[in-house]
């Protein structure tokens, strides 16, 4: 019994937490990159390069090998998914550094600013004022 305290309380703690909505975030955001490359960025750059559909780039190393479904198939080297993959990583990692920059700067930017207490409000000047007048006056 003591297990499932145990466990549930590390489950429910701050840190595992903020741990799995950073790692859902994360997912929606690498598929999200993932169209961008494949679907916009892509095209372009292979019609750029002649037509070239990067998914059909690929080394043949041996041609007809009988596969497990008792299909001839190739033995290939794709490196075009390499290329794509490389690039959705290249993106990911521009994002993720701005976005630490960003929050970088906005904590230097927090540390540097001294803390300005706020105005006093009418009551703490009446009240100053009070004080100061009965200090004044002598006993």
């Amino acid at each position: 019994m003591s297990m499932i305290k145990e466990f549930k309380e590390f489950a429910m703690r701050g840190n595992v937490v903020d741990l799995a909505v950073g790692v859902v975030i994360g997912a929606a955001f690498g598929r999200i990159v993932s169209s961008l490359v494949d679907d916009i960025l892509m095209p372009p750059i292979g019609i750029m390069l002649g037509g070239v559909d990067f998914k059909d780039l690929k080394l043949v190393l041996k041609q007809g090998v009988l596969g497990p479904d008792g299909k001839l198939t190739d033995v290939t080297l794709n490196y075009g998914n390499f290329i794509q993959t490389l690039i959705d990583f290249l993106i990911i990692a521009v994002a993720i550094f701005m976005v630490v920059k960003l929050m970088n700067t906005l904590k230097r930017k927090k540390a540097a600013s001294p803390d300005i207490p706020p105005a006093p409000t009418k009551e703490e000047v009446l009240l100053t004022e009070i004080r100061d007048a009965l200090r004044s006056k002598p006993l």
